[in-house]
C-alpha cells in the first residue's frame, strides 16, 4: 500500500518477543512547506530533510514541554542545518549553503575535518538556560551521524536509516532495549540485518505497517509487533510581531530613527521562517509614541 504522501506523522512500535523498539517518521506537508520559495539545491535538500525526519524522532521523546533544536555546522559547503521542533511536533527549519553544492561525502559537505560539530540544544519552560551539548560528526550520512549521537545519549545500540525527497523525509529508527539479549541472543543481529535492506523508495512509498511488514514478515510472524498510534507532525512558522517589536523597541528611539533616515525603513528577517518584518519611518515614530504613551508619567 503507498502512502498519502501529504501526512506527516511518527508511528512507533514495539517487536514484543525480542524486546527492540522503533518509529518509521514520514513528513510529507510539513517538509514540503518548509522548502517554499528556499529554491535549495537536490543535495541541501536531501540532508536538510533527513535532518528533519531525525529532529521529529527524537523531540517525538519529550516528555514534558520544551523546544529541541538540533544545528549540524561547519565550514564546507553547507554552512548550517538547523531544526527545531517543540513536543507537540511542531516544527521548522533551513539551511544555508553556498550557491552551487554538488554531490559529496556528508563529511566533506559540512566541513566536518574543519571543527564542524552538531549541537544539541534542549530549552524547557522552567529551565533558566537551554541544555546543550555538542557532539562530533561521526559518520558517512545523516543517519550515521545522529545514530552515533543517539547511542552516546541513550546509551543503547541504535540504527537509522533516512532519506528524503522534495515531497517527504522520512527515517527508519530501531533501538535495542536492556532485556533484548535474554529474550533472544540473535534478535537484534537479525533485525538491523533485514533492516539494512530497505531501499530509499520503499521508505519514501510506503506506509508504516505496509514497510514493516514487507522488512520483517517472518519475524511479525513468529513473535508479533505492536504498533502504536501515529503521532501528527507539523510545519508551524506563525507570524510574530510582538516579538519583533520589542526588538525594534530594544534598539531606542534614537538608533531606531538614525537606521530608518539611513536605510529608508527597519529591516528584520526571520531567516528560519523565511519571513521579513518591515518598518517605515510612520511605523517607528507609532511605536515609540505609543511605547511612550504606556511610560508611566
Amino acid at each position: 500500500m503507498s502512502h498519502d504522501k501529504n501526512t506527516s506523522s511518527i508511528r512507533r512500535f514495539l517487536f514484543e518477543g525480542l524486546d527492540i523498539r522503533g518509529a518509521v517518521v514520514h513528513l510529507g506537508d510539513s517538509w514540503q512547506q518548509m522548502q517554499v520559495d528556499r529554491n535549495y539545491q537536490p543535495t541541501v535538500a536531501q540532508l536538510l530533510g533527513e535532518t528533519a525526519a531525525v529532529t521529529a524522532l527524537i523531540a517525538g521523546q519529550l516528555k514534558q514541554p520544551g523546544r529541541l533544536t538540533l544545528q549540524l555546522r561547519g565550514n564546507g559547503p553547507i554552512q548550517l542545518l538547523v531544526m527545531d521542533c517543540n513536543e507537540q511536533l511542531q516544527m521548522r527549519g533551513m539551511a544555508r549553503s553556498n550557491p552551487v553544492v554538488l554531490p559529496a561525502p556528508v563529511q566533506q559537505l559540512l566541513g566536518a575535518d574543519q571543527g564542524g560539530q552538531l549541537l544539541m540544544s534542549l530549552d524547557m519552560p522552567d529551565a533558566r538556560q537551554p541544555y546543550q551539548s555538542f557532539v562530533p560528526m561521526v559518520g558517512d550520512s545523516i543517519a550515521e551521524i545522529f545514530e552515533h549521537y543517539l547511542e552516546q545519549s541513550e546509551q543503547q545500540p541504535s540504527r537509522l536509516f533516512a532519506t528524503a525527497s522534495r515531497e517527504a523525509a522520512v527515517c527508519l529508527f530501531l533501538q535495542k532495549m536492556p532485556q533484548a539479549d535474554q529474550h533472544d541472543a540473535d534478535g537484534w543481529q537479525r533485525i538491523t540485518q533485514l533492516a539494512a535492506t530497505v531501499k530509499p523508495a520503499e521508505l519514501l512509498e510506503l506506509d508504516a505497517e505496509t514497510l514493516l511488514s514487507r522488512l520483517f514478515h517472518e519475524e511479525i510472524e513468529a513473535r508479533g509487533i505492536r504498533i502504536y498510534d501515529a503521532q501528527t507532525v507539523v510545519y508551524h512558522c506563525p507570524e510574530d510581531w510582538e516579538k519583533v517589536r520589542d526588538m525594534v523597541r530594544s534598539l531606542g528611539r534614537q538608533d531606531a530613527e538614525s537606521i530608518v533616515a539611513e536605510h529608508g525603513e527597519i529591516l528584520i528577517r526571520d531567516d528560519i521562517c523565511n519571513r521579513e518584518y518591515r518598518f517605515s519611518a510612520d511605523d517607528v515614530a507609532a511605536l515609540f509614541d505609543e511605547y511612550a504613551g504606556w511610560a508611566i508619567h
